[in-house]
């Protein structure tokens, strides 16, 4: 609650920036698989175009369904601040394996050995894969396997460490900051 009142001059920002870059609402909400594989309502400042692809779709570096702005607030992280709303709730905590779409767990669980593991744990804004390296278009056996290897092996000291790796660099997506150059 602390963090959203804080933060609560970075929201009212944001969702003027979302609201004037494109048409649609400023928040983006959509069905993630939580802990013991239920499924809630994550929410997120949206960073793309309205389109119908947000349940199956899987952005990549150069999707055309990013705005300028959404870019922006992609480079920084600022677009995943709402899923503090998700810890408050209890749906999410602040560090975990990050959470999926309904369509990627069903896929995944098939294809990718032990991927259910991270099942039984609450999912987080941030993980061990995240500030490793593994997010948005990156192997899925690898952010697996950093998100079992999380699992496995928790203590304080391990979030801690994922907190300030997040905190001082992590929240920086450097597959974004690539495409931002490019642009």
């Amino acid at each position: 609650l602390l963090v959203l009142i804080l933060l609560s001059p970075v929201f009212l920002i944001t969702a003027i920036g979302v609201k004037l870059s494109s048409h649609g609402p400023v928040i983006f909400k959509q069905k993630r698989i939580g802990r013991n594989k239920k499924p809630f309502t994550m929410y997120k400042f949206r960073s793309m175009r309205v389109t119908g692809t947000e349940d199956t779709g899987w952005t990549t570096d150069q999707d055309a369904r990013k705005t300028k702005f959404g870019s922006l607030i992609r480079k920084f992280s600022i677009d995943e601040l709402p899923q503090f709303w998700n810890v408050l709730k209890g749906d999410m905590s602040i560090i975990g394996p990050r959470p999926e779409i309904p369509f990627h767990v069903d896929h995944f669980k098939q294809e990718v050995p032990r991927y259910l593991v991270r099942q039984q744990v609450r999912p987080g804004i941030t993980g061990w894969a995240q500030v490793n390296g593994f997010r948005g278009d990156t192997s899925i056996e690898e952010r697996i396997r950093y998100d079992i290897e999380y699992i496995e092996n928790w203590t304080i000291g391990l979030d801690t460490r994922i907190f300030f790796k997040t905190v001082f660099g992590g929240m920086i997506n450097k597959e974004i900051s690539s495409s931002i150059k490019r642009s």
